[in-house]
């Protein structure tokens, strides 16, 4: 895969002030969670001027619904290197328009692991994000019968449920929690 993601930790950005703070950071990927329509595009281009390579959370973007045509402007105007939805049509439209798609999937029970693998099996998204990540056993399960990388999310709180995360199978980790934040 071209753009192969290889950060233990994926920051995520709650806030402006926590998007600033990532700009200086040694990361060369970080996410943002929430802003409105009207912010992603100078958003995109300030991480740009940083050599930063920004992952959307479409869904979370105030003003934009997670459609076709957001991934079109999201890919024209903010240009990010991928987004992350938990909807089966942007997934598939961020794939058309080149960005890499990051299918975030809620695992509460059997019902929701069964879904979710038939989704995934109809949207084939370049990675999958599973919450919550501290659930070893199933970031190994979503990893083996899938072939898609998992990332880890959700309840996220120490550098253990990061290593134990990592030690299941998950590639990376995203948190907005800052003091996860620190490069190791």
């Amino acid at each position: 895969m071209a753009n192969q993601i290889n950060q233990k930790i994926l920051p995520a950005a709650r806030t402006l002030k926590e998007f600033d703070e990532l700009m200086e950071s040694g990361y060369e990927r970080i996410i943002l969670l929430n802003a409105h329509v009207a912010q992603v595009k100078p958003l995109g281009k300030r991480a740009r001027a940083f050599g930063k390579k920004l992952l959307i959370h479409a869904d979370l973007i105030d003003g934009l619904k997670s459609d076709e045509y957001a991934m079109e402007f999201l890919a024209q105007e903010a240009q990010p290197e991928g987004i992350i939805t938990t909807r089966n049509s942007a997934v598939l439209a961020a794939k058309k328009k080149g960005l890499i798609s990051i299918q975030r999937l809620f695992l509460i029970d059997t019902m929701a692991l069964d879904s979710s693998l038939t989704q995934l099996a109809r949207t084939k998204p370049d990675y999958v994000e599973v919450l919550p990540g501290i659930i070893p056993h199933l970031i190994e399960e979503i990893t083996v019968r899938t072939q898609i990388p998992v990332i880890a999310g959700g309840f996220i709180r120490t550098k253990e449920d990061v290593d134990r995360a990592i030690l299941a199978g998950a590639i990376s980790v995203t948190t907005s929690r800052r003091e996860l934040w620190t490069k190791s």
